[in-house]
């Protein structure tokens, strides 16, 4: 069954499934992640609205894979970007542009752990740049990570300890052992089981779990006991969890930190910040073995700096963070209310910190489901809201809350349908999938 309010966007997805892999460049964007009944392509976007080929018109709380944390086309970030390209100072050079050295310095000053920073395009890049960085400064090959957090990278470290391990040898897998989040025992077994030979330590310091007293601290401790590089992955909690990030609210200074996302405003910069120790290894006044970091034709484009820079000094002089975290109590309290009302509070639950709630979908076992997940979004977006996540923005405001609860309120009379009749009596096409799957 098709949509005839989605003509366009089918048009296209079948010529991009036959053009590119997948038929996007972002498997979050696939269409196995969204309901058969959704916008296939996004056309423009303003503030936190979006409108895609066929002309209709969502409230998106997705914000581009939450990359962009001020709103679409927001003015000042936009015209600096304009400014750029129109005043003909040009997107690169043959040599480094003044705006590498700008953004720079404005991050060493606002990231406590950082002393010198480097730059690329995308999270993958520098989350695997500071295991390269770890390995060389220690000598060591293996790597501790979290188990709970989802994504750290594309590159081979991470990707092989997945479903999604086809073409990474065994050799690079087993070199990647896990730990549990909120469990520093669990971490010290693996100091216990591979003694003088971990390299670095990385997970994300905080996501909608916080975490338990002592943990981030007894993990610093580790790191620093056993002579292993500590990482924070802060791609989805810097520029949330303070400014800028978690390790400036928890107090905990890793040794690397990796940002992107939020730090741009949704055009591509992704940071690996660091102590001046480790992160001189990738460059050319030491007389180590020379140690090959990051070094991509496009990762000092310049009005992706540009923006950046504007993105982090409107973080700074306004009150960016608090305003997210009040939209997004305004979203949990009204959601609660909502869903109460109906009786589902034990079936659509909405949860997390407020600067990033996250809900969860149940079925009449109340397991979490992806049928029912797929039915909420499949409704939601009937009603114009496109949900696949909750990353606010500092352009969503009370309006856009009013929307979401009035879309949820209707949503719920469908979700009370499919738990009675069963999801299939309302979902059109297959529930979506998760993203990391041995098969398609």
């Amino acid at each position: 069954m098709t949509d005839n309010r989605f003509v366009e966007s089918n048009r296209l997805q079948s010529k991009a499934s036959q053009l590119i892999p997948a038929g996007c460049h972002t498997y979050s964007k696939g269409v196995d992640q969204f309901p058969q009944l959704a916008p296939g392509f996004i056309q423009s976007g303003n503030g936190a609205w979006v409108t895609d080929m066929d002309g209709n018109t969502f409230l998106d709380w997705g914000m581009g894979l939450r990359s962009v944390s001020l709103g679409y086309g927001y003015p000042r970030v936009t015209q600096k970007v304009i400014d750029y390209v129109q005043k003909g100072q040009g997107p690169n050079f043959t040599r480094p542009a003044p705006v590498e050295v700008e953004l720079a310095e404005l991050l060493v000053e606002l990231i406590p752990s950082a002393e010198m920073v480097k730059f690329s395009k995308n999270g993958s890049d520098v989350t695997s740049a500071a295991i390269r960085l770890s390995r060389a400064y220690t000598g060591r090959k293996r790597i501790a990570f979290c188990k709970e957090h989802p994504f750290f990278s594309f590159n081979d470290w991470f990707i092989g300890t997945t479903p999604c391990n086809n073409g990474i040898p065994e050799q690079v897998s087993e070199l990647s052992v896990s730990f549990q989040y909120n469990d520093a025992q669990s971490l010290e077994r693996i100091f216990e089981l591979y003694p003088g030979d971990v390299a670095a330590v990385i997970l994300e310091p905080v996501t909608s779990i916080p975490p338990a007293e002592g943990f981030l601290k007894r993990v610093r401790e580790l790191t620093h006991k056993h002579g292993a590089v500590l990482i924070f992955d802060e791609m989805i909690s810097g520029f949330r969890f303070g400014l800028p990030g978690a390790q400036t609210t928890f107090g905990i200074h890793p040794d690397l930190s990796t940002f992107g996302k939020a730090i741009g405003n949704g055009f591509s910069c992704a940071v690996l910040a660091g102590k001046r120790d480790i992160m001189s290894l990738g460059g050319l006044e030491h007389l180590q073995p020379r140690l090959f970091l990051l070094s991509a034709t496009n990762g000092a484009e310049t009005h992706s700096l540009a923006a950046a820079i504007e993105t982090v000094l409107e973080f700074r002089e306004k009150n960016v963070i608090g305003h997210i975290e009040l939209i997004g109590e305004r979203l949990q309290e009204g959601w609660r209310q909502t869903v109460m009302a109906h009786g589902l509070d034990q079936h659509l639950q909405i949860g997390g910190y407020p600067n990033s709630p996250v809900y969860v979908c149940k079925d009449e076992q109340l397991i979490p489901s992806a049928a029912f997940r797929t039915l909420f979004l499949q409704e939601m977006i009937r009603e114009g809201v496109l949900i696949p996540y909750i990353s606010i923005s500092y352009s969503h405001g009370e309006r856009e809350v009013t929307k979401t609860l009035e879309a949820l309120d209707r949503t719920c009379a469908v979700y009370h349908q499919a738990l009675d009749q069963g999801f299939q009596s309302v979902l059109t096409g297959p529930p979506v999938k998760p993203v990391f799957r041995k098969f398609n």
